[in-house]
């Protein structure tokens, strides 16, 4: 079984939420540009040039950042990924992220130094599977979402040396492994090449079919209410974390969720970090991470089938609404030179407002004419008795949109955020 410590794999879908991760607690993040990889809409987020800043910047800090190229190329793109791959070999990632047979074999014979992941999307479920991907030079597989605990340990008896990744928190996929068909056939958006319309969310009628007179009829649940029969809850295995390590079979924990916020990508990074580091030190406790992780916007939660099979399971299904909820909103974010924050949702005078910091920053208290930075109930706060912005101009308050740098009244880490509760939209 594994005795090395267990990585923390982060989302990344641009440059900001690259190092947001990482600050937050991440050992590795995942990203890539848009040309074959299963998050166009993340990947655009991206360029070469910028990726590469991803790469050098997690590097400087001893972090690692694999690159995905995990869609399912046509005939007509092979060219075109050939000289992707060159081209994302050039930067130097620590591993690529890979669905196709085809495409792993490709990645062999053009950039053997770099290191190949098998995408969940190739629905590795055992050992046999498992290695036919060793033996054709596969280091890592992330296995499917619907494989078990048990299996996971099975795969890694038989491969002892292969690593392990495994889903642990994000969006789940309708189809079996995210291997889906409705979006392309409903939108013309095709989910196995990036560009998924995520149709499971959409809210859906019913009808039953009479064939004997060719009709229809409508099955309402209530009159003008659909119901979202696709619609799964957002994965939360949080509270399996000591199971999962016990187990010494998973290399790796992944967290899904390229195209989420900033706030998500923080959030969910130090609540896993400090689900990781709390095992080590025999403090594990569920429900501090889950307080963390449930002022995310998500769907409700589920712990989803490393437990349970599926068929066990009678609540992983939303079946209310399909837009993610949450209960905070991010009301700032402080910029790198950390004298100035921008807002992000809206902030007025005299308002305590919850500081949420990366891993293991300490905070200096402070109280000026612009405000005060303070301590309650082992929380920091800041209040403003004045919003200045950078040119000294007093706002009476401050609103998503503005591009104003506005004044903090101490230094605070860079990418600290900002939060105030979302009364409204607090998820129970």
């Amino acid at each position: 079984m594994n005795n090395k410590k267990v990585e923390l794999l982060s989302p990344a879908g641009s440059l900001e939420k690259l190092k947001i991760a990482i600050k937050y607690g991440a050992d590795a993040v995942y990203a890539g540009v848009s040309h074959f990889s299963l998050r166009i809409r993340a990947g655009k987020e991206f360029t070469f040039e910028t990726f590469k800043e991803g790469i050098d910047y997690a590097h400087a800090r001893g972090k690692k950042v694999y690159a995905t190229i995990n869609g399912f190329p046509f005939n007509s793109q092979i060219e075109l990924l050939k000289k992707h791959i060159e081209k994302m070999a050039e930067l130097q990632p620590d591993g690529f992220i890979v669905a196709a047979p085809g495409v792993v074999k490709l990645c062999r014979e053009i950039a053997p130094q770099i290191d190949i992941h098998l995408s969940t999307q190739a629905n590795v479920l055992n050992y046999l599977d498992a290695q036919v991907f060793w033996d054709m030079g596969v280091k890592r597989i992330v296995v499917a979402r619907e494989i078990s605990l048990k299996d996971v340990i099975e795969i890694k008896k038989h491969l002892p040396d292969m690593e392990i990744e495994i889903f642990v928190h994000g969006s789940m996929c309708f189809a079996y492994s995210g291997r889906c068909l409705v979006s392309a056939v409903q939108m013309g958006r095709v989910p196995n090449r990036g560009s998924c319309a995520n149709d499971c969310r959409f809210e859906y009628t019913l009808y039953a079919a009479n064939e004997d007179h060719s009709t229809l009829f409508r099955l309402e649940e209530e009159p003008g209410v659909g119901t979202y029969i696709f619609n799964s809850k957002d994965m939360n295995l949080a509270s399996h974390i000591k199971e999962i390590m016990d187990s010494g079979a998973v290399d790796s924990l992944k967290i899904e969720g390229r195209t989420k916020s900033p706030y998500y990508a923080a959030v969910t990074a130090k609540a896993y970090r400090h689900a990781i580091d709390d095992y080590y030190a025999d403090t594990f406790e569920a429900s501090k991470y889950q307080r963390e992780l449930y002022t995310t916007k998500n769907r409700g939660f589920t712990d989803a089938y490393l437990i349970h099979r599926p068929f066990e399971k009678t609540d992983s299904q939303n079946h209310e609404y399909a837009l993610s909820k949450g209960s905070y909103e991010v009301t700032g974010l402080v910029i790198e030179d950390e004298e100035h924050f921008l807002c992000k949702y809206k902030v007025y005078p005299n308002e305590d407002i919850e500081i949420f910091t990366p891993m293991d920053e300490e905070l200096v208290e402070c109280e000026n004419e612009i405000g005060k930075i303070f301590k309650r109930d082992n929380l920091y706060y800041i209040n403003f008795k004045k919003i200045l912005t950078d040119t000294n101009k007093e706002l009476e308050s401050v609103h998503s949109g503005n591009v104003n740098k506005i004044k903090l009244p101490g230094k605070l880490p860079y990418l600290t955020m900002f939060r105030v509760e979302n009364v409204t939209e607090t998820i129970e």
